[in-house]
């Protein structure tokens, strides 16, 4: 593929960008203090920088490059779409064959009777939809007393002000007015933090049923739905006991909530299935989608929403949506993507080659010294950092000094992994091989060693009290 030569100096290059570009998610003075890496061009799961130097991508970006860097095939269908038809709107009963296409072609995929699809620029965008739908559902259906959503701490659903209100991240909510009325969380089935003496199983009810009883609390009649990620993501790679959804999906089925899998991180492919909740074995009344619909080429998202809701809000107007909502080009690079997972077999090797292997290699991580647990679903993972294994203790000092201490000796490794806290978590592209999954672990395990040293030498090494 063709890269981009004659660029400008990397230090010209952070310096505008200092300058001139607001950063999510980043402490600006600190970001412009350091200078931004500077990302040039991606082969596969590879990246290079504008200083050369070549970067193993385990995050596929945002957990979103499913089939890696480089495919020409999406590049030639958004130039043929955009000489074609560049943009038409969806509103005014008005549509176009793109969108067409990739609504009929995402029923075919998702789970039965989730067959059709209000489509959006991004996951934000569609938890959004979801907050709106659910509760104009609920007003149609005849009882508009059903506003209450219920999340989890720690789950991440977005970073807008409803989408960021359904999160539980509490250093978001404090920052511009969120959560928004109507928004409740209960606690994240995270057993490795939070589990005590409890057995992954009965942990496993007891977060679960704390949903039973804020539904109670609530009042029945006031609950529009529940939303969650069929394995938390951004939170840290939070894989639940096994025992959590099968008891969830008793508990909505139950008292007739509305489900709500946000599939963002766990769709197409990234579990070993098509979707996360056919890994957890979850029945959704909605699903959120985005990233890995296009393998992050073009920004699109989505919801997938049963027949049901489909009829009821079609009965009348739903006064919602977005510019972008199905751009043509966007929906023409999703196909093309769809094609490649699909014809490529690249799902079915994540379930039966590469994820297995890569579960294997990873979880040898865990002999570490400072590793207490590797957990891993498909082609997403965490590690979790420890003073003390047995106690599954936490780190003395705040949250995260650890974690980004092994981040940065990730980065100086030529290897791109994310730190949630004193987590470290991988997502790589869904094609990455055998081998490229042996250079991953052997990088982790130099920069495991690597924080760890640099820890004990700023007596870091020390577990919280009880």
């Amino acid at each position: 593929m063709a890269h981009r030569t004659n660029l400008p100096p990397t230090a010209e290059l952070q310096a505008l960008d200092a300058a001139h570009h607001m950063h999510p998610f980043t402490h600006g003075a600190g970001l412009a203090e350091k200078g931004a890496r500077i990302i040039t061009s991606g082969e596969g799961c590879w990246l290079t920088d504008s200083e050369g130097h070549r970067l193993l991508d385990a995050m596929a970006g945002l957990w979103c490059v499913n089939i890696g860097y480089g495919r020409q095939e999406l590049v030639e269908a958004a130039a043929a779409q955009m000489s074609e038809l560049p943009f038409y709107n969806t509103f005014f009963q008005t549509s176009h064959v793109p969108a067409i296409k990739l609504a009929e072609r995402l029923a075919s995929l998702t789970p039965e009777g989730l067959d059709h699809v209000f489509f959006a620029s991004s996951g934000s965008e569609a938890n959004d939809t979801n907050l709106r739908m659910v509760r104009t559902y609920w007003e149609m259906k005849g009882e508009p007393k059903r506003q209450n959503v219920i999340s989890r701490w720690n789950a991440y659903h977005g970073s807008s002000v409803g989408s960021g209100s359904l999160g539980g991240m509490k250093g978001m909510h404090a920052q511009g007015g969120m959560p928004i009325p109507g928004i409740h969380h209960i606690d994240q089935p995270n057993w490795w933090a939070e589990g005590g003496d409890m057995t992954p199983e009965d942990f496993g009810l007891e977060r679960a049923r704390q949903l039973e009883a804020k539904i109670k609390e609530l009042g029945p009649e006031t609950v529009a739905a529940f939303i969650a990620e069929p394995v938390q993501g951004a939170g840290g790679v939070i894989v639940p006991p096994d025992s959590y959804w099968p008891e969830v999906q008793r508990i909505v089925d139950k008292y007739g909530i509305l489900l709500i899998a946000d599939e963002v991180i766990c769709g197409f492919g990234r579990t070993g299935n098509w979707f996360g909740s056919e890994t957890m074995g979850i029945r959704p009344d909605i699903m959120t989608i985005a990233k890995g619909l296009s393998s992050g080429y073009q920004p699109i998202g989505g919801s997938v929403v049963s027949n049901e809701i489909a009829r009821v809000i079609g009965g009348g107007e739903f006064n919602h949506g977005y510019t972008y909502s199905g751009h043509p080009v966007a929906c023409a690079v999703a196909l093309e993507n769809l094609r490649i997972l699909d014809e490529e077999g690249i799902v079915d090797r994540v379930r039966d080659d590469t994820g297995p292997y890569l579960q294997e290699r990873f979880a040898a991580l865990t002999d570490h010294p400072m590793v207490g647990e590797a957990k891993i679903k498909g082609m997403m993972g965490s590690l979790a950092l420890t003073p003390d294994k047995a106690a599954r203790a936490s780190f003395a000092a705040d949250a995260g000094t650890v974690g980004l201490l092994c981040r940065e000796r990730c980065f100086a490794n030529d290897l791109i992994m994310r730190h949630v806290g004193d987590r470290m978590i991988v997502s790589p592209p869904l094609v990455i091989s055998r081998p490229e999954i042996d250079t991953l672990v052997e990088r982790a395990w130099k920069s495991l060693d690597e924080a760890m040293a640099e820890a004990e030498t700023q007596g870091l090494m020390k577990a919280a009290a009880a």
